[in-house]
């Protein structure tokens, strides 16, 4: 399916206002936001779900985590590229970064709990196994960040269907460095 990339200008009128947000928010509309206003609806939702992630209590970096172990595990090269880019900006290692693109956990014990609850809430479709959870919870995550990392879960599986939908939203220039396949 070839999406339109919609801009603020261009986006049918039920997008438009909804686009202005994010780029009033970001400085710019990402290109998956463009994509998915093709539908007022599905942008709708993408936002919401954008700005709830990020008012969270759970850590940024926590959140990325597992924004990149749902995108490598739903094959979503637009949302690997883009946590990635986020957690380097966040200052984690490159050595960790690539280790998490490579479908590994990473070493800190902490973390390597949210990757590895994430990618097990996508690939078992939500039957997440008591171990799962127990793991996060002994890493010290309460139910709130749980469910939270659930919400990036579901906006992470979101973007990743859209972007396999597409055949792959074109990345924007500020993620090429991170280009994944």
């Amino acid at each position: 399916m070839q999406l339109e990339i919609y801009t603020p200008e261009t986006g049918p009128d039920g997008s438009k206002e909804i686009l202005q947000g994010i780029a009033a928010d970001l400085g710019f509309v990402p290109n998956m936001a463009g994509a998915a206003a093709g539908s007022p609806a599905l942008l709708s939702a993408f936002d919401g779900l954008r700005r709830a992630v990020g008012s969270g209590e759970l850590d940024p970096i926590a959140r990325e985590v597992a924004g990149v172990a749902v995108g490598v595990a739903v094959d979503n090269r637009y949302g690997v590229a883009f946590h990635s880019t986020v957690l380097a900006r966040l200052g984690v290692d490159e050595a960790e970064i690539e280790r998490m693109r490579g479908n590994e956990s990473p070493s800190d014990p902490r973390l390597a709990a949210v990757y590895d609850l994430a990618r097990t809430i996508v690939l078992e479709r939500g039957k997440v196994d008591d171990g799962a959870v127990a793991r996060a919870t002994a890493a010290g995550y309460g139910d709130a960040q749980i469910l939270e990392i659930v919400a990036e879960c579901t906006f992470a599986g979101l973007v990743g269907t859209l972007d396999n939908l597409a055949g792959r939203v074109e990345l924007d220039a500020f993620l090429a460095p991170r280009a994944w396949s």
